[in-house]
């Protein structure tokens, strides 16, 4: 599958940044390379900077830094092992998932890979580290070092305990099969406030979204019913299910708006009442084993790697 480069992010309004080269403002006056400044808006795909003296300059993407970004760039320079050499040569564990994991693909789907790098040990000893996440190099790609990794799945962030227990593993070291070998130190009682607060925050987002369009984004309904589904059986059973099994017609026809809105919220709302339920008789212990998780951090540390 051919790579393609990760277009840089989108810069929200009062983002911070500095103009990588010399250009003239709105009034066709010379403004310096390095000027600071703030995004208050867009016009057509440039963005509109306003400097710290009171003009304005309109930029493409490609000529703006976010201001710390580039302060670290310049004052203490870039990880020499970063990025994608860090994917390529330190990758202990890599699983394909989203909708072809979880049984919900059609023809076109995205093949969205996950992954965990372990960064050299001796690269936290520059005052230049590495990375904590990597985004490609493919479009759908995203990495995690491995202490962001854990400390994000010990909060229980459903995206991560899905990457371990994916049932499409790509990539899998001897270092992989110790981090899969922790799967159940991650798992708690968290659970219940991470996915069921996220959809709940969603929801609302969707409905204002139905308010303003008369139809919600079927597609991102229909992940968050998923996400219900799995939260419960989670909390019931204390093991992690990402194959959507007997759910699959019925969540794909909310994809394709087959369901009313109507329907589709007492679906929510029941599956509400299971996680509260499922809580109320889980196996998972009320916070997670960070004391084991932390002692085997320390030994990859440790090792060097």
């Amino acid at each position: 599958m051919a790579r393609r480069s990760q277009p840089p992010p989108q810069l929200p309004p009062g983002t911070q940044v500095v103009l990588r080269a010399a250009t003239v403002d709105d009034a066709g006056v010379r403004v310096q390379r390095g000027a600071t400044g703030r995004v208050t808006g867009r016009r057509n795909d440039d963005y509109l900077v306003a400097l710290g003296d009171g003009r304005q300059v309109t930029c493409a993407r490609g000529q703006l830094s976010l201001r710390r970004a580039h302060q670290q760039q310049v004052a203490v320079g870039v990880a020499p092992d970063a990025g994608p050499a860090l994917v390529a040569r330190h990758t202990i564990y890599a699983a394909v998932v989203g909708s072809r994991a979880y049984g919900l693909s059609r023809a076109g789907s995205d093949t969205d890979v996950r992954g965990v790098y372990v960064a050299p040990t001796e690269a936290f000893w520059s005052l230049s580290k590495p990375p904590a996440h990597v985004a490609g190099p493919g479009p759908d790609e995203f990495w995690w070092e491995v202490e962001r990794f854990c400390e994000l799945a010990l909060k229980a962030n459903p995206n991560l305990l899905e990457v371990l227990h994916s049932p499409l593993v790509l990539t899998v070291t001897p270092l992989g099969r110790e981090l899969l070998a922790l799967r159940g130190a991650f798992l708690s009682q968290l659970v219940y406030q991470t996915y069921s607060g996220y959809v709940l925050s969603q929801f609302k987002k969707i409905e204002a979204d139905l308010r303003r369009r008369g139809e919600p984004k079927w597609k991102h309904v229909m992940h968050l019913l998923r996400l219900l589904l799995a939260g419960g059986d989670l909390l019931r059973h204390g093991r992690v299910t990402v194959d959507v099994g007997a759910h699959r017609d019925r969540l794909l026809a909310v994809r394709r708006g087959e369901l009313s809105w109507a329907q589709v919220e007492s679906w929510r709302l029941s599956l509400h009442a299971d996680l509260d339920a499922a809580l109320e008789v889980t196996p998972l212990p009320a916070a997670p084993d960070v004391a084991r998780v932390d002692a085997w951090l320390r030994a990859v540390r440790a090792r060097g790697v």
